[in-house]
This record gives structure tokens, C-alpha cells and sequence, in this order.
């Protein structure tokens, strides 16, 4: 996320050295995975299934045995499958993919769920989150902005069901900022609020101001004045030199829309966004732009979409990616723990390097250190 990052006791694993030097061992591995195989969300399993098949086979060891269970998207059939992996002694399992998937977990005892979701906040004791969170997320930002030496940033979060995350992310990762503003995403309501964020009118009403002072005037050179002063939006400048927003899609682009409109251009000031998944649309929209963002490591990702579709003939979900890694990450820490202490699998420091990029294990928490995009001009580019 690193010169931040002290790995001094740390041995980071390849995932490609490990998958072709583990020691071997009587004890067969069995590894739950519960996904959605029926429902709406079925294609997500399906190719997450996909995915661990092609784990398996740069694994290539006996000791692995992988049993999918269907969970419907729905919490109820989630813990019948769960209890149903139990009893045919699973002791670790990745999945389920959803958060909603997770509110009966506890319920089932000397397991661990490796879950897909992003999201950390009131799970379950024995489920670990496995996806990119927001903590790992403003860790690599946090970085971006010290290495710029930014001073002086202003945080939006959307009045969505994730607020209350974002904030607990905000904490977790000590990051600093001048002032923390929640916003409505209804568009007029949006735009009412940028511009008391930016003190448009104010700025607005200064530009006002001095185009009458100037017309009043006697000045040699009022009329190229006028013309310079009529040309721009407001006079005066914000308080903040960057602003993270936390958020995506459309919502995303309507933020940055209105801070267009209120005079506030991300060629003068640094817009910082969360992890966009490398949305094509974004390179599109080259008046909103630059935009720097987090993500995984892009290259590997394509690198494993090559893989996916040779042997499937399709694309992968960026959730395949993360269960491929997961599979491995499971399989290194089975050979260093044992399979029956399955509370301490992830409470060692480990750091273990995948596909996606590098996990920080410690604590039943899992971080991941990610990349820094910045989009410009209709391009892609890598800054870290």
C-alpha cells in the first residue's frame, strides 16, 4: 500500500515458487468454496469454480480436495451448505462471495470463512474478509499524497449503506484530511452541496463584483480587463489542493461533474477516487480528467484473464482472480499451521504474494497492497 510498510521479518512468497516447491504431506487439505450456483448470481460462481480449477492445476499437488456448495445469494441456504461442509470435516472455506451471505456463520463452530466481500465491518468471529477493503484502499492513497506532499484534502462520502465503513477505513488507516463531507447522490441535492463545499456563490458573486468595479472604472486597459474577467467562472480560490471521493460508476461522474460546474477543475486540483475495477468509461470522459485511483496489479490481471480464457474460452470477474489467490493463500498457510488449530491460521504476521498483488496477513485481517492508476488524456497510467 511501500516504504511504509516495515517487512523486515516478513518473507514474502511467491505464489508461482511456492505452487512448484511445497513439501508434501499424508494429510489431504479440504478447502469448502461456497459460491452462488443457482440465482441471479450463478455466472459468478460458476467461473469462481472455473477459477479454482485453474489454481489447482498450477498447485498441482494431491493433498488439495475442493468441495463447492451452493449458496442462492441467500443467507439461509449459505449456513445449510456451510453445516453441510462441516460435516464432511471442511475446516476452512472461501466464501461465501456476498456480505449478505454471512449473517448466519457464527452459528457454525471450528471453521473459518475466507469471504469474497470487501466489507469489514460486524462480521461474524470466524469470518475473515478477503476482498479489497477500504482500509487497503486509503493505505495506498495516504502514500500517493504524502510522496506529493499534499496537505490539504477533503474526503466525500455518498450517504450510502457503506458510510459507516469508510469511516472505520478512514480511522484504520490513520490518513489525514482537512474536512470530511457526506453527500447526498440526488443530483440537485449533489450540486447544492458541492457548491457550499466550494463556496461557489461567494466566488461567483467576487467574479460579479469585480467585472462592475472594472466597468465602473476608469482604467486605460478596461475593456481587455472586461474580456479576461468574462471569461472565467469565479474569482477566488478553495480551501483544499486534493479531494478523495468515495464513490463510483455515475454517482462518481456526477461529483466530479459538479465540481466542474462550480468552477473546481481536476487539472488544478488532484481528484483521488477509490478502486474503479479499470472502468473503460472513465477514459472517455477525458473533461473529467485526470482521476487517480487504487487497484489490484493490472498486468497480472491480464496475464490471468489470457490464462482463463484459453482454458474456458471466456473472461474471468475480477472475483475469480481474488479466489485463485485465495486458493494458494490457503494452501501456504496449511503448510505452516496445522489444520486443527484453525483459530491461529490467520493470526500470524504472513505476507504472501498472488496474482492480485501482495496480502498482509495479522490478526484475522487481510490487507492487500495495491497499485495507484491515474487516468488522463483517455489513458491508463501506472504511478506505483
Amino acid at each position: 500500500m511501500y516504504k511504509f510498510f516495515k517487512i523486515l521479518t516478513l518473507t514474502v512468497f511467491n505464489i508461482f515458487f511456492f505452487f512448484t516447491s511445497l513439501l508434501y504431506s499424508e494429510e489431504k487439505i479440504k478447502i469448502g468454496l461456497l459460491v452462488p450456483l443457482s440465482g441471479e448470481n450463478k455466472e459468478i460462481g460458476y467461473q469462481i469454480i472455473q477459477s479454482t480449477r485453474i489454481a489447482l492445476k498450477d498447485i498441482n499437488s494431491n493433498r488439495l480436495e475442493i468441495y463447492p456448495k451452493d449458496t442462492n445469494s441467500d443467507p439461509n441456504k449459505t449456513i445449510r451448505s456451510a453445516k453441510e461442509l462441516k460435516d464432511i470435516g471442511v475446516k476452512i472455506i472461501v466464501g461465501p462471495v456476498f456480505y449478505k451471505s454471512l449473517s448466519y456463520l457464527d452459528e457454525i463452530q471450528d471453521i473459518i470463512f475466507v469471504s469474497l466481500t470487501n466489507k469489514t465491518l460486524k462480521l461474524p468471529n470466524n469470518v475473515i474478509s478477503g476482498g479489497v477493503n477500504a482500509t487497503s484502499q486509503l493505505n495506498t492513497i495516504k502514500k500517493f499524497l504524502e510522496i506529493n506532499d499534499i496537505k490539504k484534502t477533503i474526503f466525500l462520502t455518498p450517504k450510502l449503506d457503506y458510510e459507516t465503513e469508510i469511516k472505520k477505513a478512514i480511522k484504520q488507516s490513520r490518513i489525514k484530511f482537512y474536512k470530511h463531507y457526506v453527500y447526498d447522490t440526488e443530483p440537485t441535492k449533489l450540486t447544492s452541496q458541492i457548491e457550499k463545499i466550494t463556496n461557489y456563490k461567494i466566488r461567483k458573486q467576487n467574479l460579479l463584483d469585480e467585472i462592475k468595479r472594472v466597468e465602473n472604472s476608469d482604467l486605460v486597459d478596461k475593456e481587455r480587463q472586461l474580456e479576461k474577467l468574462k471569461k472565467k467562472y469565479t474569482i477566488g480560490n478553495v480551501k483544499f489542493d486534493s479531494v478523495i471521493i468515495s464513490d463510483f460508476d455515475e454517482s462518481l461522474k456526477s461529483v466530479i461533474t459538479s465540481l466542474l460546474y462550480t468552477d473546481v477543475s481536476p487539472k488544478k486540483k488532484t481528484i483521488i477516487t477509490f478502486n474503479q475495477w479499470f472502468d473503460e468509461s472513465l477514459l472517455k470522459e477525458k473533461s473529467i480528467q485526470p482521476i487517480y485511483y487504487p487497484s489490484i496489479n493490472k498486468k497480472n490481471l491480464e496475464d490471468f484473464k489470457i490464462k482463463f480464457f484459453k482454458e474456458f474460452n471466456e473472461y474471468p470477474n475480477y472475483l475469480s482472480l481474488l479466489s485463485y489467490d485465495l486458493i494458494g493463500l490457503i494452501y501456504y498457510l496449511s503448510l505452516n499451521n496445522n489444520l486443527e488449530e484453525i483459530d491461529k491460521l490467520f493470526k500470524k504476521k504472513n505476507t504472501f504474494k498472488g496474482k492480485i498483488g501482495i496480502f498482509d496477513i495479522i490478526d484475522n485481517k487481510i490487507n492487500h497492497r495495491l497499485n495507484l492508476y491515474k487516468v488522463d488524456n483517455g489513458k491508463l497510467k501506472e504511478i506505483f
